[in-house]
Order: structure tokens, then C-alpha cells, then sequence
């Protein structure tokens, strides 16, 4: 990440340069005479542009160059680590499908199959789930708000071992489902929650998350929350309260790699922000690949 940094510096460097010969040559034309010492600071500015440019070019390439051997190493340091596992995805909100191909494909050198995708509606219909579960205990979730969170923890441990009640609420509770209700290996939680909703509904969404994140971390089962390097605002805080590990960069290699041993068996909140505690777990897991 050092590259990086370095190259966006330089970039914005460049453009403030830029900007400098502009209003220098704006200012030129709006006068009859340019002094000599407005050409040769022009010229010497000019001459800074150029270096700034060739410097970033070059660590443009370093940084290329960075990436492509990171991604050719993450093969071979997940290499069956997870085979016949199945994995799930849990997500709170919303789930793009770029972020999902980059799972499946994150998963796919390691052996395991991404067996069922959950997204989980929010707001929640609290109506349309009190309805649901009419003689149960939460048939009164809408008017006892404090149900959610009991419902959550819940649902947060059938969507990982599967369960009657998740089967009766699914419509209800999800916006999206795959590959049915089964016993998992592993989980994967990310969110994409909705913003500017009303008092009423964040307090709500706000419930069933928690109890959500308490049911997956109660499951006993190994489980990561992560999100892409660029995400804001960062739900990594959010995981970390609720005891589940992170990685917080599943965009780069090094969060894809994070992600792989937290499922085998790393603790801890990976990667290149500043809630994480280091970029990478321990990669030298005792055993043969896949433990």
C-alpha cells in the first residue's frame, strides 16, 4: 500500500502544478509584458510537472507490477485449503454483484463452494414478519421492537445450520436466497445497508443486525466480516463489536488471503485500515492444505 499512497501523492502533486502554470499563463495574457522572472518560474514549473508526471508513471508501474505478483502468489497460498467445505454469504442490505464474483472467485483456488447467498432485507417488514410468526413468541414484533433482536439472533444461527422458523420466514426476512436452507462450514458476512431511512426504521434495522451478528457469532462455526478496501462508511467497527473477525480489503490480494485463514482459524481484524490490528494473519497454518 506504500505504492499506492506514494502514487496518489504524486498524481495530486502534478495537478496542483498544473494548476500553477495556469493561472501563471492566465495571468500573462492578462498583461501586455511577462517579466522575466514569470517565464523562467513558469519554465522551472513546467520542468517540476514533467518529473512529477515520470515519477508517477514509474510508480504507477511499480504498483502494477505489485499486483500482478500478489495475485499470482494468492493461488498457491490458499491452494486447497478449504476443500469440500461449503461457505455462505450472508449479507445485511444488499449484496453487488461484483462483490459476490469477487468471493466466488476469492473461494474458488481454495477448494471450497459457495453453497448459499442470504441477503437480508432493510429495512425489516416488521409487519409482515409479526404476521408470519402469528403463535410464536414474536407475533407481537410490532409492537414490541425489542423482539428483533431475540428474532435476529435467531435467524442469525439458522442461516447458518438451517432451521423451521428460517424456513417459515424467508420471504419475509430475505430479499434474496440461494441454494436453500444447510448446515455450513463457514460464513461470510458483508453489509450494504440503506441510508436516510426514518427513525423508526433505522431503529429497527439497527436491532436486527445486532441480533443477527450475535446468532452467526454464537453458531460456533468459523465466520469473517469483510467489506472492500473502498467501502464507506466502514462496517468493520460494527463485526468487531459483535466478536467476529475481519478483513477489511477483500478487493486485494492481501485481504483475500485474511479472509481465507480467518475461515480457517485466524482471529484478529486484517488489513489496510485503521481498525485493522495487522495486515495478515499467520500464513503458516500446521497441517496439509485444508487442515
Amino acid at each position: 500500500m506504500g505504492y499506492s499512497s506514494r502514487y496518489h501523492a504524486a498524481s495530486l502533486a502534478a495537478v496542483f502544478i498544473a494548476l500553477a502554470i495556469g493561472i501563471l499563463i492566465g495571468a500573462g495574457f492578462g498583461q501586455d509584458v511577462v517579466s522575466n522572472t514569470s517565464e523562467s518560474l513558469k519554465n522551472s514549473l513546467e520542468g517540476d510537472l514533467d518529473d512529477v508526471r515520470a515519477e508517477r508513471d514509474e510508480l504507477a508501474g511499480e504498483l502494477e507490477g505489485e499486483r500482478d505478483f500478489a495475485e499470482a502468489v494468492y493461488p498457491a497460498l490458499v491452494d486447497g485449503r478449504l476443500d469440500g467445505e461449503r461457505v455462505g454469504v450472508i449479507a445485511l442490505g444488499g449484496l453487488s454483484s461484483a462483490l459476490s464474483d469477487g468471493i466466488e472467485a476469492t473461494l474458488s483456488p481454495t477448494g471450497a463452494t459457495l453453497s448459499e447467498v442470504s441477503v437480508v432485507r432493510e429495512p425489516p417488514d416488521v409487519e409482515a414478519l409479526a404476521e408470519r410468526l402469528g403463535g410464536t413468541q414474536f407475533a407481537r414484533l410490532d409492537r414490541q421492537p425489542e423482539l428483533l433482536e431475540d428474532l435476529g439472533r435467531a435467524m442469525g444461527r439458522q442461516l447458518v445450520g438451517g432451521g423451521q422458523l428460517l424456513d417459515d420466514v424467508r420471504e419475509e426476512l430475505l430479499t434474496r436466497s440461494s441454494g436453500g436452507s444447510q448446515q455450513l462450514d463457514h460464513v461470510i458476512v458483508v453489509r450494504d445497508a440503506p441510508e436516510d431511512l426514518s427513525e423508526t426504521d433505522q431503529e429497527a434495522t439497527d436491532r436486527l443486525e445486532a441480533g443477527l451478528l450475535d446468532g452467526i457469532a454464537q453458531a460456533t462455526l468459523p465466520a469473517v466480516g469483510v467489506e472492500e478496501s473502498d467501502t464507506d462508511p466502514s462496517s468493520i467497527a460494527l463485526f468487531e463489536s459483535h466478536d467476529l473477525p475481519t478483513s477489511d480489503s477483500v478487493d486485494l490480494a492481501s485481504g483475500q488471503v485474511a479472509m481465507v485463514f480467518v475461515l480457517l482459524g485466524a482471529d484478529g481484524n486484517f488489513g489496510t485500515k485503521e481498525t485493522a490490528d495487522q495486515l495478515l494473519p499467520e500464513l503458516l497454518v500446521p497441517g496439509s492444505p485444508g487442515r
